[in-house]
């Protein structure tokens, strides 16, 4: 099997195991996602769980998959460019934390919620598709 072709069943691979343990931590209701944001009203810390489980794998792995000259199943590593916030990366990231409180969803528990919710997870992903598109339409081509 060819580079590309492993890049993209292991890339299919690990968006499944994502998915899945979006459904099971519940990250894909949007209520349990508020429900752990509201630390001044009724606080449920259950998916400090979920992101705690993530950091230490990161952690734990990260540094010894950076010691590789290069990934597996693909030329080089895709790494950010980037070493410094800019304006652009500091009101993204506002405008990401201010939609996750409102509805309760981002982009990854979205897209896995369009399998077990219902009309709220394809309104936002369509939402979140032309937000997308504006942008390119407005700054990347100009």
């Amino acid at each position: 099997m060819e580079l590309p072709a492993k890049r993209n069943l292991a890339g299919f691979a690990a968006g499944v195991i994502f998915g899945v343990g979006l459904a099971v931590s519940q990250m894909v209701n949007p209520m349990k996602v508020q429900a752990f944001l509201d630390i001044a009203g009724d606080w449920d810390p259950s998916l400090l769980f979920t992101m705690g489980s993530a950091v230490l794998v990161t952690m734990i792995f990260f540094q010894r998959v950076m010691r590789k000259a290069k990934p597996l199943w693909d030329r080089k590593f895709y790494l950010p460019l980037k070493a410094r916030a800019d304006k652009k990366l500091i009101f993204g990231s506002a405008l990401f934390g201010t939609g996750w409180g409102l509805v309760g969803f981002c982009p990854g528990p979205a897209i896995a919620a369009l399998a077990v919710s219902g009309w709220e997870a394809p309104i936002f992903v369509l939402s979140m598709l032309a937000g997308v598109l504006a942008y390119d339409l407005i700054f990347a081509r100009g």
